[in-house]
């Protein structure tokens, strides 16, 4: 397989059906490709290759990616028999004893799981820098962070050890490794994606999974996969009529685009970023669309002031969960110091104030999409700066309000639609002076993740990205 980075997910599969390759020969040149690169990058922390090569030479499922290799985020979902350990000590050796639905769904489509990738402990940074499995360097500079908390993830796809891989995104955790890799990345509707059975969900609906791909297709195709509630799931959103890989390639007729470049938070953008949008702006005037200034009249610092006391709260509750799972009451030591001093912060916070803080997130929802509702689309930058340092949001050698502050400037254009539940996605539409990713964000109304992939598709087919290789690539 010379040529295997020449081919995405679903080119891969089509190899297979027409027998032209055998999936033990991509999972072997999967393995090859991780044992090259992820040296320099470590991305990879969990290594399954006998399980791998095991599956690949037995019979597998009919499904639209059989026989192609695949890369689980090491976060939430379990894989029976395979650790899952979040980033996080107190979870090193925990074992999964069953799947979540999310893999029963991709092990039906026929993805063979090589290894897990890394992740910033409980994936609640914007780096990836555990203290457990180390940081995952950025392949276009290995100095730099590729983003978080999908960062090993996005490393991985973007080295092209693989075309495809597993994310989650609670406050922008598919975009932002989207942006810093220079992949395409889809946060899906609320309620798309169950985390059933073991969740019921997460964050309030704010957290979902799904795939940092090399090409809108395959994105689309993993969410057809994965893209099923269960019954009684908090959130139900409608699915669009056929599936999301169809409407890529479809005519997404002339858009109502609404585009800014402030950030909801206040925060300074960096010119790069404003050149990404001004260019995909230009763009989406060139492909025919509608294209105007807009303007957020929402005010993002109240709610991650709320959004940081429910997270508080929620991650007190994970570590009461860790205890039932791992069988043993956690302490300080197990975790890393901004996990712990959220944990006890939630302490100080009531019952009563934690039911207004629901309500006040409920609230801010209709705000954040009441300013996009009077577009088909809307544009921003994905993230205000290009690629930071490693260490520059290490969440144990800052203070909690400097590692807070930082945080709150990072999301400040992805959490928001987190906090709306509207799909999201960041297109790699511009490269720094530098040669470094700086990703583009496209938001749509709730459920509208069809008019998404018809806009991506027609952007890749203008200005492809898939060429653009890192300096560290397998």
């Amino acid at each position: 397989m010379k040529d295997f980075d020449q081919y995405d997910a679903l080119g891969l599969a089509d190899l297979v059906r027409r027998q032209e390759v055998q999936p033990i020969e991509l999972v072997d040149a999967v393995i090859d490709r991780i044992e090259k690169v992820n040296p320099r990058l470590n991305c990879i922390v969990i290594k399954e290759y006998d399980r791998a090569r095991k599956l690949a030479q037995g019979p597998l499922p009919d499904g639209p990616f059989t026989g192609v290799p695949f890369l689980m985020k090491d976060l939430i979902l379990f894989y029976q028999g395979v650790k899952t350990t979040n980033a996080c000590r107190f979870f090193k050796d925990f074992v999964a004893p069953d799947d979540s639905f999310v893999v029963q769904r991709f092990k039906q489509a026929g993805f063979i799981l090589v290894g897990k990738t890394n992740t910033p402990e409980f994936g609640f940074n914007v780096t990836t820098e555990p203290v457990l499995h180390g940081p995952t360097r950025n392949p276009w500079n290995t100095d730099l962070s590729p983003g978080g908390s999908s960062g090993g993830s996005g490393a991985a796809v973007a080295a092209r050890i693989v075309p495809l891989a597993d994310a989650s995104d609670g406050g922008g955790s598919i975009r932002i490794p989207a942006s810093r890799n220079g992949l395409f990345g889809l946060k899906p509707s609320r309620g798309r994606v169950t985390l059933g059975p073991h969740y019921g969900d997460f964050w309030y609906g704010q957290a979902i999974m799904n795939g940092l791909a090399l090409t809108v297709r395959d994105a689309a195709a993993y969410l057809d996969v994965v893209g099923w509630p269960l019954p009684g799931d908090a959130y139900q959103p409608a699915k669009t009529v056929g599936s999301f890989l169809e409407t890529v390639g479809q005519d997404p007729r002339r858009l109502k685009i609404g585009y800014t470049t402030a950030s909801p938070i206040g925060a300074a953008v960096h010119p790069e970023c404003l050149e990404a949008v001004n260019k995909a702006v230009q763009l989406c005037r060139d492909l025919g669309h509608e294209v105007m200034e807009m303007k957020f009249t929402f005010d993002l610092n109240p709610v991650m002031e709320v959004f940081l006391r429910i997270a508080s709260v929620l991650e007190n509750m994970t570590l009461m969960m860790a205890e039932m799972l791992v069988g043993r009451k956690p302490t300080e030591q197990d975790f890393e110091k901004i996990t712990w001093a959220l944990s006890q912060h939630a302490k100080d916070c009531t019952g009563v104030q934690h039911a207004m803080d629901i309500e006040a997130m409920r609230h801010f929802s209709r705000q954040i999409a009441g300013d996009c509702a009077p577009y088909d689309v809307v544009v921003t930058p994905t993230m205000p700066d290009p690629p930071p340092p490693l260490g520059y949001h290490d969440q144990n050698n800052l203070e909690v309000e400097e590692f807070i502050a930082r945080l709150n400037s990072a999301v400040g254009f992805t959490l928001p639609f987190n906090v709306s539940g509207d799909p999201a996605m960041s297109v790699p539409l511009h490269w720094t002076k530098d040669g470094l990713p700086v990703g583009v964000q496209f938001i749509a109304r709730y459920a509208r993740e069809d008019i998404l992939f018809k806009l991506a598709g027609q952007l890749e087919k203008a200005q492809p990205w898939i060429q653009r290789r890192p300096p560290v690539c397998a």
